[in-house]
């Protein structure tokens, strides 16, 4: 059989080795960590269960389709419910939008803002799902290998006006700035500023309402934990704390792999769900390709980094939303301070994921389990020493969140993790931290991303948030299909 390699076990690695699997061939899966999931990893402490993220499963059908190449049912595997409100906006004067996924209530809650904006709400959605289906349904799944493909795909973009930024879109249909802000947040969920990321990525907004927004039951990790036990029913082999050393190459092609422990083992192919810097200049550091390729990608533009705390209480809130959004009394000045540093800007906006209120078996009986994480700058545009910075910054988030969201949350606190932007470079190789790899702008987007296969090796492949078409879960599902499809033609007509 032909022997696979697919590096890193997050949510694109394992959707691209159950696709590989399905369709024959010998795959194994080595993942560093020391069970798979990637950036979908969990933690467990005193009872509580904390998700590392992400959080929000927008397209089920696209992780359906992984369990129905083998005529399996997902709902065998894992159980995904549905969330709403979708999010719960809230600003520091108190007003409250919830994102729901019924045109009555979001036409009721937008006229009482500023009626003229429910007719251009309605305009933004017409162009969501316009985008939606050129960008997600058509080319979300195809690689961009050649110039051609991109030209290829230029008179739809420019009909769809990919020049303008999601938040240019929204302003020209909304008029309320609050409702701005709700329209273009989403960029952010995949690394992309609203004022900066094609207006390609306003697709987001058309995924969610056609498709729903969604919980797996157990946490995201339940799903990561499905896929991996679909791919051992399969025959696939899992192999966890690995570190691959390198990838190896001979004449121009990649021969097999270095374990962590110095073993050799050959492959005919080598797929990478490893950041994308990393694979290229450390485990194709040997090769002339890898270094050229890991210079070249430092010079990129990368998505920031997030701080992550996750928390657990010792009272239940089920009067929260699932997902809330906390915005700052800043929106476009902080997110440029969030881009562009040069230093960690004094206010924030939150993200706060409260799963027991879907799912109270994640704390103890009576408890919550809470994860509240603020975008921040990426390490090479602004230094922070995290270690040091920190636990202040925690405290700041508790604080805001206390005040604003959950009543008497530091004294019901029981237990707290961070996660840095200096944890996203240690333990999972994030160039300078960036949380989501290559920014998503229109210069690095299609075939200006990371090839789903390398120009000039042709049996190493990428998966992943860095490759086409980039970060999200359905973006390295997306991924997965892309790359697998290009593997299993290449590798059928080598043998």
């Amino acid at each position: 059989m032909t022997r696979v390699a697919v590096i890193g076990a997050g949510f694109g690695g394992l959707a691209l080795a159950v696709r590989l699997q399905s369709a024959g061939l010998d795959v194994t899966l080595i993942e560093a960590r020391d069970k798979p999931g990637g950036r979908a990893y969990v933690w467990r402490d005193q009872g509580f269960t904390f998700d590392a993220g992400p959080t929000v499963i927008t397209d089920p059908a696209c992780l359906e389709e992984l369990f129905a190449l083998s005529g399996r049912r997902m709902s065998d595997y894992a159980q995904l419910v549905p969330v709403s409100p979708f999010y719960r906006l809230l600003w520091p004067d108190g007003a409250q939008f919830d994102y729901v996924n019924d045109q009555a209530e979001l036409d009721r809650q937008i006229a009482a803002r500023n009626p003229a904006d429910v007719e251009g709400y309605r305009r933004f959605l017409a162009f969501s799902e316009a985008v939606y289906d050129e960008g997600y349904k058509r080319l979300g799944h195809a690689p961009f290998l050649k110039v051609t493909d991109m030209l290829a795909a230029a008179p739809q973009l420019i009909g769809l006006q990919a020049w303008r930024s999601v938040y240019a879109k929204v302003a020209a249909c909304v008029r309320d700035d609050k409702l701005r802000q709700a329209l273009s947040f989403h960029t952010l969920l995949v690394g992309g500023s609203p004022f900066a990321a094609s207006s390609i990525y306003a697709l987001i907004h058309a995924l969610e309402r056609d498709g729903g927004v969604w919980f797996a039951m157990g946490g995201t990790n339940a799903l990561v934990s499905g896929l991996a036990r679909l791919f051992a029913d399969l025959g696939g082999r899992l192999v966890t704390s690995d570190a691959v050393r390198r990838i190896e190459t001979a004449g121009g092609r990649v021969t097999g792999v270095v374990h962590a422990d110095g073993r050799f083992e050959t492959f005919d192919a080598v797929a990478s769900n490893a950041d994308v810097v990393h694979t290229y200049a450390t485990l194709l550091g040997d090769d002339a390709r890898g270094r050229a390729v890991g210079r070249s990608l430092k010079r990129r533009r990368f998505s920031p980094s997030l701080f992550v705390l996750h928390f657990g209480l010792k009272r239940a809130h089920p009067e929260l939303a699932h997902h809330t959004i906390v915005f700052g009394p800043r929106y476009r000045g902080l997110i440029d301070q969030i881009y562009k540093g040069p230093a960690l800007a004094d206010d924030f906006s939150l993200y706060l994921h409260a799963p027991c209120v879907t799912d109270p078996s994640l704390a103890p009986d009576g408890c919550s389990t809470y994860y509240a994480l603020s975008p921040v700058p990426h390490l090479g545009a602004a230094p922070v020493d995290w270690d040091a910075e920190g636990p202040a910054y925690a405290a700041r988030m508790l604080e805001a969140l206390e005040a604003r969201v959950i009543p008497g949350l530091r004294e019901d606190l029981v237990v707290q993790r961070l996660f840095t932007p200096k944890d996203f470079e240690r333990e999972l190789n994030a160039w300078q931290g960036s949380a989501f790899s290559l920014e998503p702008v229109l210069t690095q987007s299609a075939w200006f991303r990371t090839h789903n296969r390398d120009d000039a090796i042709p049996n190493l492949y990428f998966v992943g948030a860095g490759t086409h078409p980039g970060a999200g879960v359905p973006g390295v599902i997306g991924s997965a299909k892309a790359t697998a499809g290009l593997m299993i033609t290449d590798l059928k007509a080598s043998r």
